[in-house]
């Protein structure tokens, strides 16, 4: 009996024993297709790195100075420098352009080709003063084909107005119609008055620089006879100068009480000797061509005094020029030379 029980469960032993390597051969397969499953998905995510990584290599490669920040600074300074270099041409170009740089010329630069001038004049004349004119032109000017060979000679000689305060009135009508006649006249627009003599000189100087290249500028008065000859002479004697300031160099009381001729509204700013500075008496005098291209600049800043002379000797105060106390043009209001 016992016998038989053995051989009985036998079979159980053995069902039981085929059933774990079953079990084992199942999580075995599962775990090997985890395993696999796992490692493809790793696999995956490693080549999605390395290809992330490669495009932005990539990008960073193309698009580096949107990227880095030092770079982008380096960009914006060069921009910047960039904008300072153009402004700094710009400046060149206008220096050249007023005559402070010496330029190149091209050869084939026909206008720039032509001979300098020696001399532009501009003699201060106002409406009243048609005999004068005409004296003048009679007696050194000249007028027509005479004018135009002074000019040739490198002198150019012209009468300086400027405009009544009722602009086309009268007055304005006959200088156009004496303009037209005689072609000789700078006609300055602005308001032709007394107070405003040392503004027409100065926009003379504006005018006239901007014209014509010439060695001098000169300005004289209606009431003076002027020597052409000696006046050229003279000019030509000082032209290797490069800032000249001629005329006959005087002082002079600065007059504080308003009902004098001569009074000087700012004549606080002379100092408790109430003396003027040097500076070239009105009646002629001759500046160099920087000197006028510094009037023609800086118009809009110089200040301007109540006797026409005075201004133009201030405007060149604290600059390096050359002050020619010339006796010849040290005259009556009747002739120089």
């Amino acid at each position: 009996m016992r016998s038989r029980r053995s051989s009985n469960r036998l079979p159980n032993s053995g069902g039981f024993g085929f059933h774990s390597r079953i079990s084992a051969l199942v999580l075995s397969m599962f775990a090997t297709m985890a395993t696999i499953y796992v490692a493809s998905r790793m696999w995956q995510d490693a080549e999605s790195r390395v290809y992330l990584i490669q495009q932005l290599h990539t990008t960073t490669a193309l698009g580096n100075s949107a990227i880095s920040v030092d770079n982008k600074l380096k960009v914006e300074a060069c921009r910047e420098q960039e904008h300072k270099l153009s402004a700094l041409e710009m400046d060149l170009s206008a220096a050249r352009q007023e005559g402070f740089v010496s330029k190149e010329r091209p050869e084939n630069d026909s206008t720039r080709s032509k001979k300098r001038l020696l001399a532009v004049i501009g003699i201060i004349t106002t409406f009243s003063r048609k005999r004068n004119r005409d004296a003048i032109r009679k007696a050194w000017m000249g007028s027509g084909a005479a004018l135009r060979k002074l000019e040739e000679k490198g002198i150019v000689v012209r009468f300086v107005i400027g405009r009544s305060a009722n602009r086309r009135d009268s007055l304005d009508r006959e200088i156009d119609n004496e303009h037209r006649q005689t072609d000789d006249f700078i006609v300055l627009n602005q308001v032709e008055a007394p107070e405003e003599s040392s503004n027409k000189i100065k926009f003379f100087f504006v005018h006239a620089v901007e014209s014509w290249d010439a060695e001098f500028y000169v300005k004289v008065n209606d009431d003076v006879y002027v020597n052409i000859d000696t006046l050229g002479a003279t000019l030509s004697a000082h032209s290797d100068k490069p800032r000249v300031y001629m005329g006959c160099m005087k002082s002079g009381h600065v007059f504080s009480e308003p009902t004098h001729k001569w009074y000087e509204p700012d004549w606080w700013k002379f100092g408790d000797a109430k003396s003027y500075f040097r500076h070239a008496s009105g009646e002629i005098y001759a500046l160099s061509r920087a000197l006028a291209q510094f009037i023609s600049i800086n118009r809009s800043i110089l200040r301007i005094y109540a006797h026409d002379d005075v201004s133009a000797g201030s405007w060149f105060i604290g600059l390096d020029v050359k002050h020619v106390d010339e006796r010849k043009f040290c005259c009556s209001p009747s002739s120089t030379g």
